[in-house]
């Protein structure tokens, strides 16, 4: 398999609580995987581990040679400060970001790409607003469109579809299908069990650890949803993290 990241006996814990356990597999260069299970299963922390935000207790996260610096990374809104003062159009321009080094020799060829990412995003004529002034589902197609300028090879979204309107979300599950389209590696936590059946053909079944990773239709069997359901109920949240070693 050709492999876009490689995860090994991975285990994330914070405060010394555990998130993740002990994950090994493999997302598939030109993959599309949704990321699932119950709250506080881990889904957003291996997120975080894999774009190198957290560093794990246990384990290691290989990005294929050559995907390091080409992958975008978008997290839940709740870390977005929407009192900013800043444009529409500027967080748009943040997607140039690895390829200007910041706004110094800006030109028309970039201000071009991002006005076309926002009519692809449905958000034509909104450069000049405050992000303040935008609706959740607004903002959402403006850092969708930050995120078609960064021409990530590696996609990773964090609960992409959360809170935002039946009509957002069908524009934005068309994007990440052209992505894919693309053959670019897209993994998506979300908790919408039917979204993912219906649009990724991968997915992730965790509870701190993996339930079970493959075909959509296989993994979200009763069975297997009924064992990670089980888990979450089991958790201890003042435990340490998990010493068990891999075997």
């Amino acid at each position: 398999m050709n492999a876009a990241i490689r995860i090994d006996d991975l285990t994330v814990s914070y405060r010394r609580h555990p998130a993740v356990h002990h994950l090994s597999g493999v997302f598939a260069k030109g993959s599309l995987t949704a990321i699932v299970g119950p709250n506080g299963a881990g889904k957003s922390s291996l997120l975080a581990a894999l774009v190198g935000r957290v560093r794990p207790t246990t384990g290691v996260v290989e990005i294929q040679s050559g995907l390091q610096q080409r992958i975008a990374y978008l997290p839940q809104q709740a870390e977005i400060d929407r009192g900013f003062p800043i444009r529409v159009l500027d967080v748009v321009m943040l997607g140039h970001w690895a390829r200007l080094g910041g706004y110094s020799g800006t030109d028309t060829t970039f201000l071009g790409q991002a006005f076309e990412a926002l009519d692809a995003v449905g958000l034509d004529g909104f450069g000049s607003r405050s992000i303040g002034e935008l609706s959740v589902g607004q903002l959402q197609r403006v850092l969708f469109a930050r995120v078609l300028l960064q021409d990530a090879a590696v996609i990773l979204l964090d609960e992409p579809f959360n809170a935002i309107d039946a009509r957002t979300t069908a524009d934005l599950i068309e994007v990440v299908g052209r992505w894919h389209d693309e053959g670019r590696t897209i993994v998506t936590v979300l908790h919408d069990l039917e979204q993912v059946r219906a649009h990724f053909p991968q997915t992730l079944l965790l509870a701190r650890e993996v339930i079970a990773w493959g075909a959509t239709v296989q993994v979200l069997c009763a069975e297997n949803l009924r064992r990670a359901r089980q888990m979450a109920e089991g958790w201890d949240d003042q435990a340490a993290w998990c010493g068990r070693r891999a075997a």
